[in-house]
């Protein structure tokens, strides 16, 4: 598995430049991740909307987002290949509004602590300091402070009709 070393300082700087383009396109902007990995940098852009994101829309997206970057002088003094992405069917949940978005779908969150657990289920409630989520053993109270990770499950097959 390849290591990816951040580089804090360059993301917020991407994050700056990549903001407008990506909200003037009416995309909203999920994540900018700036680092190394295999011994190249890498600039991440992840971008999605209200029913997805195609193809054709992460290309113009990303010939948009270059000529931005090109023309602002980001990271000039050293290359870099900029990857633009969907958040994909499972998509990571990093802040209230991401769970707020998602209340009625099922959910998989990493728990930290002094005893870390995984909690999979319906995701019930999300307000501006927990989460409620409905697993097989009832339902878990989670705070946001608590939680490693988090992502929506995607379920082959969909539901029978």
């Amino acid at each position: 598995m390849p290591t990816f070393c951040f580089e804090e300082e360059g993301k917020v700087e991407a994050e700056a430049l990549v903001r407008p383009v990506v909200e003037s396109a009416g995309l909203e902007l999920v994540e900018v991740v700036f680092g190394r990995e295999g011994g190249r940098r890498v600039l991440r852009v992840t971008v999605d909307k209200e029913g997805g994101v195609d193809l054709d829309t992460i290309a113009v997206t990303s010939q948009k987002l270059s000529r931005r970057l090109d023309l602002e002088g980001f990271s000039s003094s050293s290359p870099y290949a900029l990857e633009v992405s969907s958040p994909g069917v499972e998509r990571p949940l990093r802040t209230p509004r991401d769970f707020k978005k998602k209340i009625g779908e099922k959910v998989k969150v990493k728990v930290a602590g002094v005893e870390p657990s995984t909690e999979t289920g319906l995701l019930e409630k999300a307000d501006d300091e927990t989460i409620v989520v409905a697993t097989d053993g009832g339902r878990v109270r989670i705070a946001y402070a608590d939680i490693a990770s988090a992502r929506t499950v995607f379920e082959w097959g969909g539901k029978k009709k």
